[in-house]
């Protein structure tokens, strides 16, 4: 069995779309092919690049205004240098450039401690309004980077102090240094 559009009328905006004259994107559905000619506008004065900007080798040029208020520095800038090498639909350009802004938190962090200013992060990251909002979310995160962070710490720990030394093992029996035998 067929369905029509008389069989959804009943839902609230169905069938908004169906009018072509009232298409939302009929403009852009009529392209001439022009935008692929190149530049047809005068292009804007190129800002003067006095800080290393880092752009996709995909473009042969600069934006004419670029931001430049933080330079690739530290271990993060050269993972996005590294990155920067690779076309963006490669993983090897996206990968790195996650990894880098992780860094560079941590790189920030240690430069406001060795600036003498403790940062807080507990307000950095919203928590509080995390635990207004959304407090079972808040709870289920700090349980499982605390279940994270148990088990980093167990992996740690030397081999020899993971294991107890309990009777249920069959090592030790009321502190004397008797086998059990089961």
């Amino acid at each position: 069995m067929k369905k029509t559009a008389e069989d959804f009328a009943h839902i609230p905006g169905w069938g908004i779309d169906a009018d072509p004259e009232n298409e939302p994107t009929y403009p852009n559905r009529h392209r001439t092919g022009e935008e692929h000619d190149g530049y047809s506008w005068q292009r804007p004065e190129q800002q003067v690049l006095d800080e290393e900007i880092l752009h996709s080798n995909e473009r042969p040029n600069y934006s004419a205004v670029v931001g430049n208020s933080v330079p690739p520095t530290g271990l993060s800038g050269m993972i996005r240098r590294f990155a920067f090498r690779y076309s963006e639909n490669e993983y090897r350009h996206w990968l790195p450039l996650l990894v880098a802004d992780k860094v560079n938190v941590v790189e920030g962090i240690i430069d406001d401690l060795a600036h003498g200013t403790l940062p807080n992060i507990w307000a950095e990251k919203g928590y509080n309004a995390q635990w207004k909002y959304d407090r079972k979310g808040m709870i289920v995160k700090l349980a499982a980077a605390t279940a994270v962070a148990a088990g980093v710490v167990y992996w740690l720990l030397p081999k020899n102090k993971r294991h107890s030394k309990t009777v249920a093992q069959g090592r030790y029996a009321s502190g004397s240094k008797a086998r059990v035998s089961l």
